[in-house]
């Protein structure tokens, strides 16, 4: 699934594009695009017809489009699932593969939503405070106005549980996905393994900015893509990949002391660390 960097790469663009045209007509070409909208697919044809675009806005891995007319106004919630993508196309160019919704827009382009996968799709969603209520369960990222550093270090400090695992928790901060968790722990030089509440309130702000460092720095440069199903409106790829310390760099040397870096299993994934940098705890025995 992309991540902050990922998401706002995509957002960034979308709103370039977007901002200020209006929908005027959408097709929906597989029902599992529009499978999270209350109303069904005719349902979101209808009232996405006609919207005018006014933004578009993420928190963590989560985008939405502000849509309105002169009755109604809502958040077309966008959820790119693994494989999704949101493109912009000229009206009549031919077909992405897996081209799974198209809305037609005034300036003669449209807006695909493509997905090999399946997993994503798009649904309208009213709003709470302003956030669309999907959504709204979902903890401020490191680049929202309302994030606050200290009470996410709180909400650490009261988890016993691994700080890979609490880093990765949507609800005590988004946007932190598995790669950039690896990337944020490398640099802060924690082991995944240690657990939150052990950890001093100074070691995990500056977890927390690490994590919010090495974000930034990949929406510099457009997000990490190890594969073609990750890509930006204009369909191209993201190039993080090239600055990864951690991720994905079993059996290489740290870039920091030299040590070969590790792989462990992590929840149905891999977590990549330097055992010399990144000391693992001691295990408790009985």
């Amino acid at each position: 699934m992309p991540e902050l960097p990922e998401v706002e790469t995509v957002r960034m663009g979308l709103e370039k594009h977007l901002t200020g045209r209006t929908v005027t007509a959408v097709e929906v070409l597989h029902p599992r695009a529009a499978r999270r909208h209350v109303g069904g697919e005719p349902d979101l044809i209808g009232r996405l017809a006609g919207k005018h675009v006014t933004g578009v806005r993420r928190r963590g891995k989560y985008m939405w489009i502000d849509v309105a007319d002169d009755t109604d106004r809502a958040a077309l919630v966008v959820h790119l699932g693994m494989s999704g993508q949101m493109l912009i196309a000229r009206d009549g160019a031919p077909d992405h593969t897996h081209l799974r919704i198209r809305a037609h827009l005034d300036d003669d382009n449209e807006l695909r939503f493509v997905d090999q996968r399946t997993f994503g799709g798009w649904h309208l969603d009213d709003y709470v405070d302003d956030i669309p209520v999907s959504v709204a369960h979902i903890a401020p990222d490191p680049f929202d106005p309302a994030f606050d550093a200290a009470a996410v270090v709180n909400r650490m400090r009261a988890k016993h549980s691994e700080i890979k695992r609490v880093l990765l928790d949507q609800t005590v901060i988004s946007g932190v996905g598995n790669i950039y968790a690896d990337e944020a722990l490398w640099r802060a030089r924690l082991h995944g393994a240690r657990i939150a509440e052990t950890i001093s309130r100074k070691k995990l702000l500056e977890l927390i900015d690490a994590a919010t460092a090495v974000m930034t720095e990949a929406v510099e440069v457009g997000g990490t893509s190890f594969d073609a199903l990750y890509v930006n409106v204009n369909g191209q790829s993201g190039y993080f990949e090239r600055s990864l310390n951690a991720y994905g760099r079993e059996g290489q040397p740290c870039r920091r002391c030299g040590a070969i870096m590790r792989r462990e299993s992590f929840m149905n994934r891999s977590s990549y660390f330097c055992p010399k940098c990144q000391t693992a705890p001691r295990r408790r025995t009985r």
